[in-house]
């Protein structure tokens, strides 16, 4: 073999080391991904069924429900245009509550319900997570009027 052939053959494994490197990157990137999906997008089944993902918008009021016997507690997410139940196993945050701007994040199951492995409530009266607010601002022409 030639000295231009070892070269060649230096920057041939070279070049396929650096694109494995980038390969299991990419791979390592996308398997830590997680999405924000709205409860329209859920609803209208565009939330993944493989993977965990983050749910975001408001606790519906009267939907919390807390199980006698653990820490499991049931509510409802909505966008006041679409609504998706949640069940949550753990300590809730102290600023959760009805009415609250959360995001969850966690995975459906079988029959529709979001199983969270990690809820986070908003920190002050004036923030909201800005995935939220996009949500709600779109599901805004979608929701039904609001009963008197």
């Amino acid at each position: 073999m030639t000295r231009r052939q070892r070269r060649m053959a230096l920057v041939g494994v070279l070049v396929l080391g650096v694109g494995a490197a980038v390969a299991l990157a990419l791979s390592a990137f996308e398997e830590n991904l997680l999405y924000f999906i709205s409860p329209s997008e859920v609803v209208a089944g565009d939330a993944p069924a493989d993977r965990a993902f983050r749910l975001g918008g408001m606790v519906e009021e009267g939907s919390v429900q807390r199980e006698s016997q653990g820490l499991r507690v049931h509510f409802v997410l909505t966008d006041y245009a679409q609504r998706v139940p949640v069940a949550y196993d753990g300590i809730l945050p102290d600023l959760f509550r009805e009415g609250q701007g959360i995001v969850a994040k966690g995975h459906l199951d079988a029959e529709g319900v979001f199983v969270a492995s990690e809820v986070l409530a908003k920190h002050d009266e004036t923030y909201m997570p800005p995935e939220v607010a996009d949500a709600l601002k779109k599901a805004e022409g979608k929701a039904p009027a609001p009963q008197p």
